[in-house]
């Protein structure tokens, strides 16, 4: 007993110093931008909440008084057969604000063309800062004609952190799988936490979900798919990081890759299960094709919702009872809120784990459902 408490001390440690972190980092950033006014609090809190769980251009770390702490990011532009590279500080000036560079600018979120962008770069520049309705209009309309002037391959702060989570999946696992080249060997180090991970979703996920004798087939994707969520979910969680999995389009793209496993490798009796159901009266039939058919597309928009709902939920809630101390201008609710939202993020942990879980187990019946040969 008293081994595994000093095993587990430095671990508990880490897990306090994080968390005391990422309450400080939302702390500071919620207090920058909620400085201006008593009338802009609310707004200015709103608008870090929402800045906070969306994509950016360049990765925003910390801000400390009126310094921001930013990583800047690569832009990439092909623009009529010409391949352009900047960095993402060009587009903004000293007191980060968006300025206009090499006839592009960045105008809420967006990259769009400066020329004829007029009120795009009056929004944010001799304007109030936020721009009038004819602002908006305007860089909306720039927008849509930016999608079709350029492509834009520049390198966000969710690709970043997408590259950054994948060479660290790869660090981590090359280093546990050399201790299997040797021969079996006793776990050990990161082995030893790791392994009883993948068995259990060998035993407990793949083997009954898509059975004995053709789960091996898919392990690799469904090992993939919980560790690359699981790795996210939990770097969404450290401070500065980026909302990976909190990004509808990244939880759409790993849908889809079940989606196409499961069609591509849906043997003879998947297929007329769903369309000529056996033993239903034959007027049934076209109404129970038509419900299967759609059956096939909800499932996979069910576990793009599903995580992309959980995460962002968990982000803007611990953000949110962070704010409403600087919101209500009230000490107490603020240091009370700052505890409240750190046991938040302990919740938040258990809720990264059961997503990674959960996406991998609908995952895994969906394909099982697909290869199954059927036994009715």
């Amino acid at each position: 007993m008293m081994k595994n408490s000093r095993t587990n001390f430095p671990n508990l440690l880490i897990i306090s110093v994080l968390i005391a972190l990422f309450s400080f980092s939302n702390s500071s950033n919620l207090l920058a931008s909620s400085d201006s006014g008593d009338e802009q609090k609310e707004e200015g809190a709103t608008d870090f909440i929402m800045h906070h769980i969306a994509d950016d251009y360049q990765w925003h770390i910390v801000t400390l008084g009126h310094t921001h702490v930013t990583i800047p990011l690569p832009m990439i532009i092909y623009d009529h057969g010409e391949l352009k590279f900047f960095m993402s500080s060009d587009f903004y000036d000293e007191h980060h604000e968006p300025i206009a560079h090499e006839g592009y600018m960045i105008s809420h979120g967006k990259l769009v063309r400066a020329e004829g962008g007029h009120g795009a770069a009056d929004s944010h520049g001799e304007s109030d800062g936020h721009g009038s309705d004819d602002d908006h209009g305007a860089a909306a309309d720039d927008h849509s004609e930016a999608k079709s002037d350029f492509l834009n391959l520049s390198i966000t702060k969710n690709v970043a952190s997408l590259l950054l989570s994948a060479v660290l999946m790869i660090v981590v696992f090359t280093s546990v799988a050399k201790r299997y080249k040797n021969g079996v060997a006793a776990p050990k180090g990161l082995q030893s936490f790791f392994e009883p991970i993948i068995v259990f979703i060998r035993d407990d996920i793949a083997k009954v979900n898509i059975g004995a004798d053709k789960y091996q087939r898919f392990m690799p994707y469904l090992l993939t798919l919980f560790f690359f969520i699981l790795f996210n979910n939990l770097l969404g969680l450290t401070p500065g990081a980026a909302n990976l999995t909190g990004n509808i389009a990244v939880t759409l793209c790993l849908a889809l890759f079940t989606f196409f496993i499961t069609q591509f490798n849906g043997r003879k009796a998947y297929w007329m299960h769903i369309l000529w159901t056996p033993g239903v009266p034959l007027p049934l039939r076209p109404i129970i094709l038509v419900v299967e058919v759609i059956g096939i597309f909800t499932k996979p928009i069910s576990l793009t919702l599903r995580l992309f709902a959980s995460i962002t939920a968990g982000h803007i809630v611990v953000l949110s009872i962070i704010g409403l101390g600087f919101i209500l201008n009230s000490l107490a609710l603020g240091v009370v809120g700052t505890l409240f939202s750190a046991i938040i993020t302990v919740i938040e942990i258990l809720v990264a784990m059961i997503q990674a879980y959960v996406f991998t187990l609908f995952s895994s019946m969906y394909i099982g459902q697909a290869v199954d040969d059927g036994h009715h």
